[in-house]
């Protein structure tokens, strides 16, 4: 014990890169008892970032050098596609014999970066919050990777952000890209799809019948969640992850065959496929696991919706039929990355699962899906986004990809406040049953 005493006395630590999660790191850092935090962003930040931390605790230092040469833990926080940028400037003055992990959500480019611009005499560790800023680590996924690292510089790392009292997943950055390709990119792409979808009709779903009652609440926080936060966190992960293009284009296609089955109205093979691929994820395997979701009135009272519950039409839930499919045809079993769950994806296979579940639910779903006009033009819609969601994707361009998020995120962005409230209201319902 006085050994871990001392080393939250003499050991500094390092964070380049403040944006929210790398505030929210040393935050953590600093309420959890270690004494020399180094901390510094952008250098056109440096006067600003000074005075606003001057009471923190923190170290504020001029550039990523300063923080560089004096610390033996650092770690890089900063987007995917300025990792190689940021380590090429700063990481040739790493302190001899020091920790260097990186918070990128895609791991082979910043592995890569470390691996070029690092010197030879450095230990090489990354990490991943399955997360985002605003959510309580507590109990979460966080991802620890032992690249090139000494096992005791390993458990320096992993006594270090023991402060985020979340549950430590050790995995290789080749796993953890897989997994975040099968959990995360897809998910974002489905809930970016919904919201390009219903800025394209000009329609707040809220005010629409099909979107009244629990699963409907699910869909429209995450989708206005992820678009109130920054557009680079989805970018990254889903152009950079080497592993996400070919599950974002199985989605699109999953998307694309559904559609064109449902317009058609040509049931046997819909409903044939529908079924064939639910009873791969949520088949005989899944049924001796207590679902994620209790029931849909769980989710009932986080709502937006000013149609009352007994107006609402059926919903032939395009999105979660296309994600079953496209897990059945990639042979992805969604329970086998909970380790690595993100809120967005425990909630996303949460509602999946209980329309697959439910037996009445699904009929409704499938009757509605090919029969019902009602919700064809929201269908339309939808496949159009994710077709040009998956070709944004697949053409890998940056500019491209903020300029269709921050399109859809302006129309939402009214109730980004009301909505981001109650969003963390219901993750926090999941999550506190998860690990009760």
């Amino acid at each position: 014990m006085t050994s871990y005493v001392n080393e939250k006395e003499t050991l500094e630590i390092g964070i380049i890169g403040l944006g929210d999660m790398g505030l929210m790191y040393a935050k953590r850092i600093i309420a959890s008892g270690w004494k020399k935090v180094n901390v510094c962003d952008r250098s056109e930040n440096y006067e600003e970032l000074k005075e606003l931390l001057k009471d923190s605790g923190m170290n504020v230092c001029q550039n990523g050098h300063a923080v560089s040469r004096q610390s033996d833990f650092i770690i890089y926080s900063v987007e995917a596609e300025n990792i190689d940028k940021v380590v090429a400037e700063y990481g040739p003055s790493t302190k001899l014999d020091a920790i260097v992990a990186g918070q990128t959500s895609v791991k082979e480019p910043e592995i890569r970066a470390f691996e070029k611009h690092l010197p030879g005499d450095v230990h090489i560790i990354s990490c991943h919050s399955l997360h985002g800023p605003t959510v309580d680590p507590k109990g979460q996924p966080l991802v620890m990777i032992q690249h090139r690292a000494a096992d005791e510089k390993f458990d320096i790392a992993m006594r270090v952000l023991s402060c985020m009292e979340s549950e430590f997943v050790k995995l290789s950055y080749k796993e953890h890209d897989r997994i975040t390709a099968d959990t995360q990119a897809v998910t974002h792409l489905a809930f970016l799809s919904m919201g390009t979808a219903w800025k394209t009709q000009r329609q707040f779903p809220w005010e629409t019948p099909q979107y009244v009652g629990g699963i409907e609440n699910v869909k429209v926080h995450m989708a206005l969640r992820i678009y109130s936060n920054k557009w680079h966190v989805y970018a990254g992960l889903a152009i950079m992850n080497p592993s996400a293009k070919l599950q974002i284009q199985q989605y699109a296609q999953s998307v694309s065959d559904l559609f064109k089955l449902m317009i058609q109205e040509k049931e046997i093979e819909f409903r044939t496929r529908v079924k064939k691929a639910g009873e791969f994820v949520f088949g005989k395997s899944s049924e001796s696991r207590e679902p994620i979701l209790l029931s849909d009135t769980l989710l009932d009272k986080f709502s937006l919706s000013i149609v009352p519950k007994e107006k609402r039409k059926p919903n032939s839930h395009l999105s979660l039929l296309a994600m079953t499919d496209c897990w059945y045809t990639l042979e992805i079993n969604p329970y086998e990355h909970m380790v690595c769950q993100t809120p967005l994806f425990r909630l996303w296979t949460g509602i999946t699962e209980y329309l697959f579940r439910n037996t009445d639910m699904l009929e409704a779903a499938i009757h509605s899906a090919l029969y019902s006009k009602d919700i064809r033009a929201d269908d339309m819609e939808f496949y159009s986004a994710s077709k040009g969601w998956a070709e944004c994707v697949d053409i890998g361009n940056m500019q491209t990809y903020q300029k269709r998020f921050e399109d859809t995120a302006k129309f939402f962005e009214s109730r980004f406040d009301e909505s981001n409230k109650i969003g963390r209201e219901m993750i926090k319902v999941i999550t506190t049953k998860t690990h009760k």
